[in-house]
């Protein structure tokens, strides 16, 4: 991983947690500070309560990124995007990683453990830090989907 040292937080349920290891193991090995929720055990758990729980510490600022792992990604997705100012995406590549940062200002990852594998996972979770948004005509598009108050 290589980026300049970061807060994230970091969860994922039952399904995701062989998953959630290896990514913690590399964030910690490259310098990052880490929040991690849960799970840390086999048990079967809710993913939207780890979800919840790492869209909190972004959107209060405790964290710059989150991280968070299940089954598919795509749970835990949908229940970070329900906070105002998290943009979660699940990734499968790099391409979708630098994407995701450049267009979308994307701060959480989102991986599926059942249908992406380690190396693509650390690869695409490396891109994904060292990108920086591009703003521009992008940040008008972002201004859209979480309009201010008037």
């Amino acid at each position: 991983m290589t980026s300049a040292p970061l807060i994230i937080a970091i969860g994922g349920d039952h399904a995701g947690l062989p998953l959630k290891a290896i990514l913690q193991e590399a964030l910690a090995a490259a310098g990052h500070s880490l929040i991690d929720v849960g799970t840390n055990a086999s048990a079967s758990v809710d993913y939207p309560d780890y979800a919840h729980q790492v869209a909190t510490a972004v959107e209060q600022g405790r964290a710059r990124f989150g991280v968070l792992v299940c089954g598919s990604g795509i749970g835990m997705q949908i229940a970070a995007n329900r906070h105002a100012g998290i943009r979660a995406t699940v990734l499968h590549s790099t391409t979708e990683a630098r994407l995701s940062r450049q267009h979308n200002d994307a701060n959480i990852a989102c991986f599926g453990a059942r249908l992406t594998g380690p190396e693509v996972a650390l690869d695409a979770l490396q891109v994904f830090l060292a990108t920086a948004f591009e703003g521009g005509r992008h940040q008008r598009r972002i201004d859209k989907i979480n309009p201010t108050a008037a």
